[in-house]
């Protein structure tokens, strides 16, 4: 059975949690509209990725 031979110091163990912490997601602009969307995803507020229409968007308003 693995066990530990030594007990893990403080900060050992405070660096192996700190791996787990919350990120912001990184976000990129979009050249069609300017709106913020995460990258390697379309558009939402347009439909646009990587220069061609993928989603059709139909506006709130209509």
């Amino acid at each position: 059975m693995g066990v530990p031979k030594r007990r893990s110091s403080k900060m050992r163990m405070r660096i192996r949690k700190a791996a787990n912490r919350w990120r912001a997601p990184k976000l990129a602009e979009c050249p069609q509209c300017g709106a913020k969307f995460q990258s390697h995803r379309a558009c939402p507020s347009c439909g646009y990725h990587r220069g061609r229409q993928v989603l059709t968007i139909e506006s709130a308003a209509e």
